[in-house]
C-alpha cells in the first residue's frame, strides 16, 4: 500500500487544490481592483459584511498582526465603507462594521467572483453539498 505522500490520487488532489486556490486569488485580486480595493481590503470588507467584529478578531481570521488590520480599517473608513462603533456587549471594545455603502460594495464584490459559479452550477445540489462537507472536513 503506497504511503499518503506517494499516493497518486493524493498528489493530484493537492495539485488541484493548489490550482483552485491560485485561480481564486487571481480572480479575487482582479475583482478587488475593479472596486478600487486591495485584496486585503476586500477580504476585510467581506468578513465585516457577515458580522461586525473587533480588529483583533479580524487579525486572527486573516492570520496577520492587528496593526496591519488597523491600517486596512483606516483606509476603508476613509472611503466610507467601514465605521468603528462601540461593542454593545463591552463599550470599551470598538467594532469594525460596514456602512451601507460597504455592504453594497461587498455584495458587488461577491457577485463579481464568478470563476467557480459555472463549474459549481454543473454539479447537482447533492454533489455541491458533498463537496462543501469534504472541504469542511479538510479544515478541521
Amino acid at each position: 500500500m503506497p504511503s499518503r505522500r506517494t499516493d497518486p490520487v493524493t498528489v493530484e488532489v493537492v495539485e488541484l487544490i493548489g490550482d483552485v486556490v491560485s485561480r481564486y486569488h487571481m480572480e479575487y485580486e482582479h475583482a478587488a481592483s475593479s472596486h478600487q480595493l486591495t485584496g486585503a481590503q476586500a477580504k476585510v470588507l467581506n468578513l465585516l459584511a457577515m458580522e461586525a467584529m473587533p480588529m483583533r478578531h479580524i487579525a486572527r481570521k486573516l492570520h496577520c498582526e492587528p496593526s496591519n488590520v488597523t491600517g486596512i480599517i483606516d483606509r476603508l473608513e476613509a472611503r466610507g465603507l467601514v465605521e468603528r462603533r462601540p461593542d454593545p456587549a463591552d463599550r470599551r471594545v470598538k467594532l469594525a462594521a460596514p456602512t451601507e455603502e460597504g455592504l453594497q460594495t461587498a455584495e458587488r464584490l461577491r457577485e463579481s467572483l464568478d470563476f467557480a459559479r459555472e463549474p459549481l452550477a454543473g454539479l447537482s445540489p447533492g454533489e455541491r453539498a458533498a463537496l462543501r462537507d469534504l472541504l469542511r472536513r479538510m479544515l478541521v
